[in-house]
Order: structure tokens, then C-alpha cells, then sequence
């Protein structure tokens, strides 16, 4: 492998937008897994754009015929063809040469999948593995992670007036993290940080907005979010 997963989040933490995951972080998961194909799909923008696509995208993605489909609905978690069916069986779904070993994973938002990030080999290489589904899985959570907390096109940040001049954007993530009702060991885990680092910056936070809970800093940051809008 070329690259490394610290590289890659990386990567993924510095993309500005959905376009800039498909086109350049993408290709460098695809080079970490060796693979012949890799993509990063966010439902919404496909099933928008192309009736076409969205006939196929609706037997290609179905939980009935599809069960890595099916598994990523059920599990949220990562899955490759071999775990969930047999390689002939697999044909039957899949033909397609080069889909002939497959890998995806969730992106989540909300507690509901809106994306998924998938990889493919071909014939004549290995098949994906359990350490695969493992690293892929932490790959998910960190494009999760840049999802619920990286402004998006189109739409405004969480809190536009703070995230110039009075909350770092590390602080801004661990805002919207509180918001979303995470504790401080789960934002810990989400970001990559201790559950120390996360206290210290949440006191931060508090002197920052001059305020002295969590409830009452995301009151403050919404309401600074509305007369902003």
C-alpha cells in the first residue's frame, strides 16, 4: 500500500466539497486498496440528475437482489461480496469483469445512509479481506464525520458567524458533534482525539461564547445561526 490511512484522513479533512472527495480522495482509496475501481457516491446527487441512472440505480441498489445492498442497509457497516454470498451467486448479481471482487461501505448522516464508498478488483487479483472491511471502516467514519461537519454547495455552515472569528474549525466540529447530542467520548472517537482533549476544548468553547454548559452554548450558536440566516 502507497498510502497510508493517516494520509488519507487526512485527505478527507482537508476536501472542500462532495466533488473534491469523488475526484481526488476517491482515486487515493482506490490506490490504498489496490483496486481497479473505487467511488464515492452520495445518493442524492445520482438519483437527481439521470431517470436512466435511476432505473438502474434502483435494481443495482434494491436489499432484495442485492445482499451487499442488503447488509450495508441492515449493519451500516462495511461488507465484500465474498461475506454475504458465494462467488457464484455473486456472478449472477454482478458480471461484470471488473466487479468481480467487491467492497463498500456507509457513509452516514443523521443515522441514515446517504452515500457509499466502494471499491472493485478484478478476477486475477485477491479477493477483499476482513483487515480490508476494518480499514474501510474507519475510512466511513472520518467521510461521516467530514459529512455532518464540512459546509456543503449550496447550503450554509451550522454557524457562519463564529467560524470566522471566535471558534476554531476543529471547535466548529466538536459544536456540531454536542449538537447532535454525542458524549465527549464518542466525539473523542469520531475525531480521533481523547476524551481529555475534547474537556479542554469544550472549556475553551465555554470562555470563548461566555457561556458555562453544552446546552447552553448550541442555544447560543443556533441562535446566532437564525439571525445570521
Amino acid at each position: 500500500m502507497s498510502i497510508s490511512l493517516k494520509l488519507l484522513f487526512e485527505e478527507i479533512h482537508q476536501a472542500k466539497d462532495e466533488e473534491g472527495l469523488r475526484s481526488h480522495v476517491a482515486p487515493k482509496i482506490g490506490e490504498y486498496f489496490a483496486a481497479k475501481r473505487s467511488a464515492i457516491f452520495f445518493f442524492e446527487q445520482h438519483l437527481s440528475s439521470d431517470r436512466n441512472l435511476q432505473n438502474v440505480l434502483r435494481i443495482a441498489l434494491s436489499t432484495e437482489h442485492n445482499p451487499v445492498v442488503r447488509y450495508l442497509t441492515e449493519r451500516h457497516a462495511p461488507v465484500h461480496e465474498a461475506l454475504v454470498t458465494t462467488p457464484k451467486t455473486w456472478r449472477l448479481i454482478c458480471p461484470r469483469p471488473d466487479h468481480w471482487h467487491v467492497m463498500a461501505g456507509p457513509i452516514i448522516k443523521h443515522g441514515q445512509i446517504v452515500g457509499v464508498v466502494g471499491c472493485t478488483r478484478e478476477q486475477t487479483t485477491p479477493a477483499f479481506d476482513s483487515e480490508h472491511l476494518v480499514d474501510l471502516s474507519a475510512i466511513c467514519l472520518h467521510l461521516s464525520v467530514w459529512l455532518a461537519t464540512v459546509k456543503r454547495p449550496g447550503t450554509a455552515t451550522m454557524y457562519p458567524s463564529f467560524s470566522r472569528d471566535r471558534l476554531t474549525p476543529r471547535e466548529l466540529q466538536i459544536a456540531e458533534l454536542v449538537a447532535l447530542g454525542q458524549t465527549n467520548a464518542e466525539i473523542g472517537s469520531q475525531l480521533w482525539i481523547t476524551e481529555n482533549s475534547v474537556k479542554q476544548a469544550l472549556k475553551r468553547m465555554f470562555r470563548k461564547l461566555e457561556v458555562s454548559s453544552r446546552a447552553e452554548m448550541v442555544a447560543k450558536l443556533s441562535d446566532t445561526r437564525i439571525h445570521s440566516s
